[in-house]
């Protein structure tokens, strides 16, 4: 399934299903969508404030009911992440979304949506948040719009670091390294089978890093994916006595047996050109030493 393309005119609206937002944030995000030719609507709940959260799980679950039963509304938008999405996650009754899919976009815990979207088999967007638009870099942001717009991307990217080698393509899916383990073994993960899978994460400790990797490979993940794409891992951090191996080690060192291309240093993630996948769109991915090219078919 996927998601109608919007078009200039179409409302998108912007909902909070995890931590809370400040106004600010939210309005400076109306501007840019508006400036883009698109109507915006924000959800009854995405400036409340209940402890950490945006609102109480009912008032979370309400609003983004709303907006995937709404037919005026084309995009659901997250405002920001943190943590939260899969609180309200079974308590959404995702029938009228199965008839006719809307784009979700957001990253980080919204990795949530994206995997059970990927169970269902229905596309969605890894993209920018208004939390995050002040600081995002334009190539970031044109991305998002081009994305929805378009449902065609195409990145060439040149690497710090040695990659793996290879030419193979699949559908793209993902996310927040932390969400996709904490999914492993539950009904919201997705079938990997053939998959181009994208990673990334903020602020954990390496030794982390490696257990969730271990987690992802004991589950079988990665005798079933065709290609690996390394988004950002920003705010990485190390222990006392250190850890002894690095990010890029600690990868392929869970790859020895499996001859996959794997491509570093995508722009995505927890950094300011965080730029859009298309998720459960098929992709070829294209990996040199020190290059790497991702073009969605």
């Amino acid at each position: 399934m996927t998601p109608q393309l919007l078009k200039k005119g179409d409302t998108i609206a912007i909902l909070a299903p995890a931590k809370g937002i400040e106004a600010e944030f939210i309005d400076f995000a109306v501007e840019i969508i508006e400036s883009r030719g698109y109507k915006t609507i924000v959800s009854k709940n995405c400036l409340g404030q209940y402890h950490y959260f945006s609102g109480t799980v009912k008032e979370r679950v309400e609003d983004l009911q709303w907006a995937i039963d709404n037919d005026q509304i084309k995009a659901i938008l997250c405002a920001r992440g943190g943590y939260g999405c899969i609180q309200v996650l079974d308590r959404i009754n995702w029938a009228d979304f199965l008839e006719e899919p809307k784009w979700i976009i957001g990253f980080s815990d919204v990795t949530v949506f994206h995997q059970h979207l990927a169970r269902l088999g229905s596309g969605s967007l890894h993209a920018s948040m208004p939390l995050n638009f002040k600081n995002n870099t334009p190539e970031a942001l044109n991305s998002l719009f081009e994305g929805i717009e378009s449902g065609q991307l195409s990145y060439e990217w040149k690497t710090e670091h040695q990659n793996c080698e290879g030419d193979t393509e699949g559908d793209v899916v993902g996310g927040n390294l932390a969400v996709l383990t904490g999914l492993v073994g539950t009904k919201h993960m997705p079938d990997y089978q053939n998959k181009l899978l994208f990673i990334e994460d903020v602020g954990e400790h390496l030794y982390a890093v490696d257990r969730d990797l271990y987690q992802l490979s004991k589950a079988g993940v990665f005798d079933q994916i065709r290609g690996l794409i390394v988004g950002g891992f920003s705010g990485m951090k190390d222990t006392n006595p250190p850890f002894g191996s690095d990010l890029q080690t600690i990868i392929k060192s869970h790859f020895t047996y499996h001859s996959i291309p794997i491509a570093f240093d995508f722009p995505a993630g927890h950094i300011d050109d965080n730029r859009a996948l298309i998720f459960g769109k098929n992709a070829r991915l294209t990996v040199n030493k020190t290059a790497a090219e991702l073009i969605y078919c």
